[in-house]
């Protein structure tokens, strides 16, 4: 959709230079031959039916029932956002944009998405999560930035007021986030502090004169760095910060009750106008996503009443007094980070979208290029050759293989959302760090490959391999970096592990780990000691058994190595000295939870299972 925005569809008369039309003309391979009719004269370049329709070799790909089955229920709603986007030209984003254009172009997208199209983006976070995620991914067809952009607003300074706040939050705010007459942003990563949380300098000292919280920046170290939708667009913040209450500790002294998050009003709502007491900065261009407003935010003593605190699981009372129903800092903390669980799950929901439409352009091309051949006879097609079809159909698979894990990760959260069972949000949060880093890795190494096996056309701007290589680079780094994340992983394995040995009950993602401890380590490798034949090695339950096989392993041995290093460098020097294992450890525990969704999947729609049965034999190969 974007890439027909950026060569245009008008007439030859309108764009008359050689080097308009041999654009227009290019980007038509990445369209379906049947989307637009075939252009006129004889020289003209028309796109080519894509030669593995002509050599399917008997197999009977019902298109729309695929696609029926890949998008749901959604369907009907991502179809009408790209035809709203489709018939609104000026809404496309050009190859070519100077970052303030950029920046106010995607506003009005969002705008035009929200009081155009009739989208109410909260509402749907609130009340359908997985409808949410699907608006989402149909937006950042039209441009990755507004895709974020959209995040930024909704996932994250909605979602605050949704899960941290109470109800007279909801009503004071949501009616205004979701129609966006309350633009926000969400002030957590400092300069110096962004995975480590718990260590944020920021702080809220509450002022029982006055009734108010005093919001201070101590050091340049505390500045909140990176804020999406700051540096322009935002009205509000929501922005963490350690809860400071005075002569309620030891002696008299300040106490810290850690992190909680609060509503700064951070621009005037008539004016736009900074408010005083608060400093923001941009910070500038970045190597992607430049249609997204991020900037540096400073407070100066600023003054907000005490119902600004988001108090779902921490409040201050007109006395000072505070009160939890979590009993210890460290539970009021996982808490509030587990409720945030949501702009993971976005991530990796939208990786998955991003890596359809790079491997997507790929296999087009691949297609439609013809190069060498035998003596005197016509040339192939690139995807004929053996080494092209190992780059590209592995990652066509598992863009099928993460498509449905990723809707396996939105059913939990959804239902996390409904239930509030612990031990589902348990497991969304080590299933949405695993799914999150795993997958956005994946997906940045692939548009690299995407590129490269489309040659110097994979080069062109117009053809979108820079523009999604650039705007997707982040996402291995906001909202957890990928080395944490798989950290975390690994550290509920090893929980999970030694509450197999103690007796306990595994959680509900970690079932297979209960058979596989106690059996797959007493059995011979699956891959070394069964049957070779093809049938054998291509059967799903071989396969997933052998992924299984190698995570028990892995967790046997690094559960040894961590128990050894222990006893001489201490439990950080131990996890330091096996980091690596451990990281490998948990690749192999997502690939494993990734590949049984995929099999699932494919027994689950047997009406295309003879085209598809063959896609997890090309994501093991």
């Amino acid at each position: 959709m974007a890439t027909m925005s950026r060569s245009g569809y008008g007439s030859d008369d309108e764009d008359s230079t050689p080097a308009m039309r041999r654009l227009r003309r290019l980007s038509l391979h990445l369209l379906q031959p049947s989307d637009r009719p075939a252009p006129e004269g004889a020289n003209a370049l028309a796109p080519a039916a894509c030669a593995g329709k002509r050599r399917a070799g008997g197999l009977d790909v019902d298109a729309a029932a695929l696609t029926a089955y890949l998008r749901g229920r959604h369907l009907a709603t991502q179809e009408r956002l790209y035809r709203f986007f489709v018939e609104r030209p000026e809404l496309h984003t050009p190859v070519e944009l100077p970052m303030a254009a950029h920046r106010e172009l995607c506003f009005r997208q969002m705008t035009a998405l929200v009081r155009e199209a009739g989208v109410r983006p909260l509402s749907l976070m609130a009340d359908d999560p997985d409808e949410y995620f699907a608006v989402m991914e149909a937006v950042g067809g039209l441009d990755i930035s507004l895709a974020v952009k959209f995040g930024v607003q909704y996932s994250l300074w909605g979602g605050s007021i949704i899960n941290l706040g109470t109800k007279k939050h909801r009503e004071k705010y949501f009616d205004k986030i979701d129609n966006l007459d309350y633009p926000g942003c969400f002030a957590m990563t400092e300069l110096h502090h962004g995975s480590n949380v718990q260590a944020l300098q920021t702080t809220a000292t509450f002022d029982s004169v006055t009734d108010e919280f005093i919001i201070d920046t101590p050091n340049n170290g505390a500045i909140k760095w990176w804020i999406g939708n700051s540096a322009l667009h935002g009205k509000f913040a929501t922005v963490f910060a350690r809860l400071i209450l005075p002569l309620q500790g030891k002696g008299g002294e300040p106490a810290d009750m850690g992190i909680h998050a609060f509503i700064v009003p951070i621009r005037d709502l008539e004016t736009h106008a900074v408010l005083p007491g608060i400093e923001i900065n941009d910070c500038g261009h970045k190597i992607g996503l430049n249609g997204v407003d991020n900037g540096a935010l400073r407070f100066r003593s600023v003054r907000i009443p005490r119902d600004n605190l988001l108090n779902r699981f921490g409040d201050v009372a007109r006395d000072g007094k505070y009160t939890s129903s979590l009993p210890t800092i460290n539970k009021r903390f996982a808490a509030t980070l587990g409720e945030l669980v949501g702009g993971r799950v976005s991530l990796a929901y939208s990786s998955v979208g991003i890596l359809k439409v790079a491997v997507t352009i790929a296999v087009r091309y691949a297609l439609l290029r013809q190069q060498f051949g035998p003596p005197k006879q016509p040339e192939i097609s690139v995807l004929d050759y053996q080494s092209h079809q190992h780059k590209l159909m592995p990652m066509l698979a598992s863009a099928y293989a993460s498509h449905f894990a990723r809707q396996y990760l939105v059913d939990k959260y959804s239902e996390m959302k409904k239930t509030n069972d612990e031990d589902i949000s348990a497991d969304v949060h080590v299933l949405s760090s695993g799914l999150k880093s795993y997958i956005t890795s994946y997906t940045a190494k692939s548009i690299s490959i995407c590129r490269e096996s489309c040659g110097g056309h994979g080069y062109a701007a117009v053809n979108r391999f820079g523009g999604l290589r650039n705007d997707h680079d982040i996402f291995q780094t906001f909202e957890g970096d990928n080395t944490v994340l798989l950290q975390q992983v690994a550290g509920d394995l090893l929980k999970q592990y030694q509450q197999k040995f103690k007796g306990g009950t595994l959680s509900v993602t970690w079932n297979y780990l209960r058979d596989s401890m106690s059996t797959y380590l007493s059995q011979p490798n699956p891959v070394t000691a069964r049957w070779e034949g093809e049938d054998h090695l291509r059967d799903p339950k071989f396969q997933l058994d052998a992924f299984r096989y190698r995570t028990s392993r892995l967790l046997h041995s690094v559960a040894a190595r961590l128990q050894k290093h222990m006893k001489t460098l201490g439990g950080f020097g131990a996890w330091n000295r096996c980091l690596n294992h451990l990281l490998t450890l948990a690749e192999s525990h997502v690939e494993a939870v990734i590949l049984a969704r995929f099999i699932e999947a494919v027994k689950r729609y047997s009406s295309v299972s003879s085209v598809t049965l063959f896609l997890p034999s090309l994501l093991t190969s």
